[in-house]
């Protein structure tokens, strides 16, 4: 049987850290008898040879741009049944300019609220609060998290904009707090998957910083998303 293939798609924004960040979720991938290939751009996208080739795509770029001709090869490849997966703004914050791959997705990162002002000091911890993911029903009866219990982080907590053909795995809900503006708690997806065509999409927003993605939970779920969504899985 030959082995899967793993594309690995790196760069953008570089507070998240994403060569720092995807090296260490290879040697999982390598471990787990992946071939595994690095691009620091995604120009692979719209070499459609490569991509039809690839089982599981794992992209870690935040903001940047992506041109039309590798966008399309992207969907086609998710479409075709190449996983596609990734972690916090490298899948949830990725080409903001896009509605094509908000699309695909099916979830956008608009905001992680902040402390107290008075609290702030201008470095990014201020916007690290403690907050609790929570496994839905459906989570806990899903490969990726089943097993997994609620937990709790001090890091970026996503507010996300999705629409319903997410599964959501987990979700967090932000407070009432008196410097912010909204006037009930609102409860948004950390975790879903997305069946697009025969392909299988998996984000976990949890992940801004390498202790985040050191987390057993987290890193439970992004290993697990991994496998779960790569094309041979998806065909048993």
């Amino acid at each position: 049987m030959a082995r899967p293939s793993a594309l690995v798609v790196r760069g953008g924004w570089e507070g998240h850290q994403p060569v720092e960040a995807t090296e260490l979720f290879i040697p999982f991938l390598e471990d787990s008898g992946y071939a595994v290939r690095v691009e620091e751009s995604t120009e692979v996208y719209a070499d459609a040879a490569e991509m039809a080739r690839t089982d599981l795509v794992v992209q870690c770029m935040t903001m940047s741009d992506i041109t039309d001709e590798e966008l399309s090869g992207l969907r086609s490849a998710v479409e075709a049944g190449t996983g596609f997966t990734g972690w916090h703004g490298g899948i949830a914050d990725s080409f903001r300019a896009s509605a094509d791959y908000l699309h695909l997705v099916g979830g956008q990162f608009v905001t992680h609220p902040g402390k107290e002002p008075c609290e702030r000091q201008g470095g990014p911890e201020d916007n690290f609060l403690p907050h609790e993911v929570t496994i839905t029903a459906l989570g806990r009866e899903h490969p990726i998290t089943a097993g997994v219990e609620d937990f709790e982080l001090v890091t970026e907590q996503y507010w996300v904009l999705h629409d319903d053909l997410v599964d959501v795995l987990a979700t967090t809900t932000h407070p009432v707090r008196p410097w912010h503006p909204w006037h009930r708690p609102v409860t948004c997806p950390a975790i879903w998957t997305r069946q697009w065509g025969a392909g299988r999409i998996v984000v976990t927003t949890p992940g801004h910083s390498l202790d985040v993605l050191r987390h057993p939970a987290v890193r439970t779920v992004i290993t697990r998303g991994m496998s779960w969504a790569t094309r041979t899985a998806s065909e048993s």
